[in-house]
Protein backbone atom coordinates (compact mmCIF):
# COMPACT_ATOMS: atom_id res chain seq x y z
CA UNK A 1 0.00 0.00 0.00
CA UNK A 2 1.20 3.95 -0.83
CA UNK A 3 1.39 6.43 1.91
CA UNK A 4 2.22 10.28 1.57
CA UNK A 5 3.77 11.95 4.16
CA UNK A 6 3.20 16.10 4.59
CA UNK A 7 5.84 17.13 7.06
CA UNK A 8 7.48 20.35 7.08
CA UNK A 9 9.99 18.53 9.59
CA UNK A 10 12.59 16.65 7.51
CA UNK A 11 13.37 14.47 10.68
CA UNK A 12 10.28 13.52 11.44
CA UNK A 13 9.23 12.40 8.34
CA UNK A 14 12.10 10.85 7.75
CA UNK A 15 11.58 8.73 10.80
CA UNK A 16 8.07 8.23 9.77
CA UNK A 17 8.96 7.27 6.31
CA UNK A 18 12.00 5.17 7.41
CA UNK A 19 9.46 3.10 10.18
CA UNK A 20 6.65 2.59 7.29
CA UNK A 21 8.92 1.13 4.83
CA UNK A 22 10.53 -1.36 7.30
CA UNK A 23 6.96 -2.49 7.55
CA UNK A 24 6.52 -3.44 3.37
CA UNK A 25 4.57 0.11 2.32
CA UNK A 26 5.94 2.16 -0.42
CA UNK A 27 6.07 5.55 1.16
CA UNK A 28 6.00 9.59 -0.35
CA UNK A 29 7.46 12.57 1.30
CA UNK A 30 6.45 16.44 0.64
CA UNK A 31 7.77 18.72 2.69
CA UNK A 32 4.83 22.08 2.57
CA UNK A 33 1.37 22.35 1.95
CA UNK A 34 1.81 22.63 -2.01
CA UNK A 35 3.63 20.07 -2.88
CA UNK A 36 1.72 17.78 -0.78
CA UNK A 37 -1.77 19.42 -1.88
CA UNK A 38 -0.18 18.10 -5.88
CA UNK A 39 0.73 14.87 -4.79
CA UNK A 40 -1.98 13.71 -2.96
CA UNK A 41 -4.42 15.30 -5.75
CA UNK A 42 -2.51 13.66 -8.91
CA UNK A 43 -1.11 10.60 -7.69
CA UNK A 44 -2.62 7.25 -6.14
CA UNK A 45 -2.33 7.20 -2.22
CA UNK A 46 -4.15 4.69 -0.06
CA UNK A 47 -3.30 6.81 3.10
CA UNK A 48 -2.22 10.22 3.57
CA UNK A 49 -0.37 11.58 6.67
CA UNK A 50 -0.68 15.59 7.04
CA UNK A 51 1.21 17.64 8.91
CA UNK A 52 -1.04 21.01 10.60
CA UNK A 53 1.61 23.51 10.88
CA UNK A 54 2.99 23.50 7.20
CA UNK A 55 4.68 25.97 5.03
CA UNK A 56 3.17 27.72 2.29
CA UNK A 57 0.03 26.29 2.92
CA UNK A 58 -1.06 24.58 6.39
CA UNK A 59 -2.40 21.58 7.00
CA UNK A 60 -6.31 22.70 7.65
CA UNK A 61 -6.10 24.55 3.65
CA UNK A 62 -5.03 21.15 2.18
CA UNK A 63 -7.42 19.06 3.76
CA UNK A 64 -10.34 21.49 2.86
CA UNK A 65 -9.00 21.34 -0.52
CA UNK A 66 -8.86 17.38 -0.80
CA UNK A 67 -12.41 16.72 0.95
CA UNK A 68 -13.62 19.65 -1.30
CA UNK A 69 -12.19 17.73 -4.52
CA UNK A 70 -14.23 14.73 -3.18
CA UNK A 71 -10.93 13.31 -2.05
CA UNK A 72 -11.91 10.68 0.07
CA UNK A 73 -8.28 8.91 0.84
CA UNK A 74 -7.97 8.62 4.62
CA UNK A 75 -5.88 11.51 6.11
CA UNK A 76 -4.22 11.60 9.77
CA UNK A 77 -3.45 14.73 10.73
CA UNK A 78 -0.09 14.98 12.92
CA UNK A 79 0.05 18.62 14.90
CA UNK A 80 1.92 19.99 18.14
CA UNK A 81 -1.48 21.16 18.75
CA UNK A 82 -3.80 19.35 21.49
CA UNK A 83 -6.46 21.56 22.51
CA UNK A 84 -9.65 20.01 21.92
CA UNK A 85 -11.00 22.96 19.23
CA UNK A 86 -7.84 22.10 17.16
CA UNK A 87 -8.95 18.49 17.11
CA UNK A 88 -12.47 19.62 16.68
CA UNK A 89 -11.70 21.70 13.38
CA UNK A 90 -9.24 18.85 11.76
CA UNK A 91 -12.55 16.25 12.52
CA UNK A 92 -15.11 18.89 10.97
CA UNK A 93 -12.90 19.46 7.75
CA UNK A 94 -13.16 15.83 7.01
CA UNK A 95 -9.53 14.19 8.66
CA UNK A 96 -10.43 10.69 10.40
CA UNK A 97 -8.08 10.93 12.88
CA UNK A 98 -5.73 12.56 14.81
CA UNK A 99 -2.51 12.39 16.24
CA UNK A 100 -0.40 14.94 18.54
CA UNK A 101 3.14 15.20 18.34
CA UNK A 102 5.18 13.79 20.29
CA UNK A 103 4.22 10.12 19.60
CA UNK A 104 5.01 6.49 19.18
CA UNK A 105 5.99 5.31 16.30
CA UNK A 106 3.84 2.08 17.35
CA UNK A 107 0.98 3.95 18.40
CA UNK A 108 1.12 6.16 14.62
CA UNK A 109 1.70 2.03 12.86
CA UNK A 110 -1.91 0.87 14.73
CA UNK A 111 -3.49 4.50 14.04
CA UNK A 112 -2.34 3.54 10.10
CA UNK A 113 -3.47 0.15 10.13
CA UNK A 114 -6.78 1.01 11.37
CA UNK A 115 -7.32 3.76 8.83
CA UNK A 116 -6.07 1.33 5.76
CA UNK A 117 -8.71 -1.18 6.94
CA UNK A 118 -11.76 1.09 7.89
CA UNK A 119 -14.79 0.91 5.55
CA UNK A 120 -13.40 -2.70 4.03
CA UNK A 121 -16.49 -4.72 4.16
CA UNK A 122 -13.95 -7.61 4.92
CA UNK A 123 -10.72 -7.34 6.33
CA UNK A 124 -7.90 -9.86 4.94
CA UNK A 125 -6.23 -11.40 7.17
CA UNK A 126 -4.30 -13.93 4.01
CA UNK A 127 -4.12 -13.49 0.46
CA UNK A 128 -4.00 -17.03 -1.74
CA UNK A 129 -3.37 -18.23 -4.99
CA UNK A 130 -3.19 -21.63 -5.90
CA UNK A 131 -1.03 -23.14 -2.65
CA UNK A 132 0.40 -19.74 -2.44
CA UNK A 133 -0.48 -17.67 1.03
CA UNK A 134 1.04 -14.72 2.14
CA UNK A 135 -0.26 -13.82 6.15
CA UNK A 136 -0.75 -9.51 6.38
CA UNK A 137 0.02 -9.72 9.89
CA UNK A 138 3.01 -12.26 10.21
CA UNK A 139 4.09 -11.38 6.87
CA UNK A 140 5.24 -15.17 6.69
CA UNK A 141 4.44 -16.35 3.25
CA UNK A 142 4.54 -19.76 2.06
CA UNK A 143 3.85 -22.37 -0.56
CA UNK A 144 3.08 -25.73 -0.72
CA UNK A 145 3.60 -25.89 3.18
CA UNK A 146 6.85 -24.41 2.96
CA UNK A 147 8.19 -21.23 4.08
CA UNK A 148 9.18 -18.68 1.45
CA UNK A 149 12.04 -16.08 2.83
CA UNK A 150 11.63 -12.74 1.20
CA UNK A 151 13.31 -9.14 1.36
CA UNK A 152 11.20 -6.26 2.56
CA UNK A 153 10.74 -5.22 -1.42
CA UNK A 154 9.73 -8.52 -2.41
CA UNK A 155 7.46 -9.02 0.18
CA UNK A 156 6.05 -5.55 -0.84
CA UNK A 157 6.15 -6.75 -4.66
CA UNK A 158 3.83 -10.25 -4.06
CA UNK A 159 1.31 -8.68 -1.94
CA UNK A 160 0.48 -6.12 -4.78
CA UNK A 161 0.76 -9.00 -7.24
CA UNK A 162 -1.60 -10.98 -5.02
CA UNK A 163 -3.98 -8.12 -4.26
CA UNK A 164 -4.30 -8.02 -8.25
CA UNK A 165 -4.35 -11.53 -9.58
CA UNK A 166 -5.36 -11.98 -12.92
CA UNK A 167 -4.79 -8.15 -13.27
CA UNK A 168 -2.25 -7.37 -16.00
CA UNK A 169 0.24 -4.82 -14.08
CA UNK A 170 2.66 -2.85 -16.17
CA UNK A 171 6.53 -1.53 -14.91
CA UNK A 172 5.10 1.77 -14.08
CA UNK A 173 1.58 0.22 -12.24
CA UNK A 174 4.32 -1.26 -10.26
CA UNK A 175 6.20 1.53 -9.68
CA UNK A 176 3.40 3.89 -8.39
CA UNK A 177 2.35 1.22 -6.16
CA UNK A 178 5.65 -0.15 -4.64
CA UNK A 179 8.49 2.53 -4.92
CA UNK A 180 8.16 5.70 -4.55
CA UNK A 181 7.42 8.91 -6.74
CA UNK A 182 10.91 9.84 -6.97
CA UNK A 183 11.50 6.27 -8.61
CA UNK A 184 13.26 6.23 -12.13
CA UNK A 185 11.17 3.83 -14.49
CA UNK A 186 13.93 3.64 -16.84
CA UNK A 187 16.00 1.37 -15.10
CA UNK A 188 16.11 -2.95 -15.04
CA UNK A 189 15.01 -3.09 -10.99
CA UNK A 190 12.04 -4.05 -11.38
CA UNK A 191 12.49 -6.43 -13.58
CA UNK A 192 15.57 -8.13 -11.42
CA UNK A 193 13.36 -8.08 -8.26
CA UNK A 194 9.97 -9.84 -10.25
CA UNK A 195 13.09 -12.23 -11.39
CA UNK A 196 14.18 -12.87 -7.80
CA UNK A 197 10.20 -13.02 -6.91
CA UNK A 198 9.82 -15.75 -9.36
CA UNK A 199 12.94 -17.93 -8.66
CA UNK A 200 11.65 -18.14 -4.98
CA UNK A 201 7.89 -18.53 -5.63
CA UNK A 202 7.83 -20.94 -8.50
CA UNK A 203 10.86 -22.19 -9.01
CA UNK A 204 10.57 -26.46 -8.10
CA UNK A 205 6.98 -25.72 -8.62
CA UNK A 206 5.34 -27.33 -11.60
CA UNK A 207 2.28 -24.96 -11.90
CA UNK A 208 3.78 -20.96 -12.63
CA UNK A 209 2.09 -18.17 -10.92
CA UNK A 210 4.29 -15.16 -11.96
CA UNK A 211 3.90 -14.76 -15.82
CA UNK A 212 5.56 -12.11 -18.46
CA UNK A 213 3.72 -10.12 -20.91
CA UNK A 214 6.68 -9.06 -23.35
CA UNK A 215 5.92 -5.46 -24.26
CA UNK A 216 3.38 -5.31 -21.39
CA UNK A 217 4.18 -6.35 -18.02
CA UNK A 218 3.57 -8.90 -15.42
CA UNK A 219 0.68 -10.70 -14.13
CA UNK A 220 0.15 -13.42 -11.26
CA UNK A 221 -2.47 -15.96 -11.81
CA UNK A 222 -2.99 -19.46 -11.34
Amino acid sequence: MRILIVEDEKKVAGFIKKGLEEETYAVDVAHDGEEGLHLAKEGYYDLVILDLMLPKMDGLEVLSELRGGKKDVPILLLTAKDTVEDRVTGLNRGADDYLTKPFAFSELLARVRVLLRRGKAEVKTELQIADLSLNLVSHKVNRGGGEVELTGKEYSLLEYFMRNQGKVLTRTMIAEHVWDYNFDTFTNVIDVYVNHLRKKVDKGHSKKLLHTLRGVGYIMKA
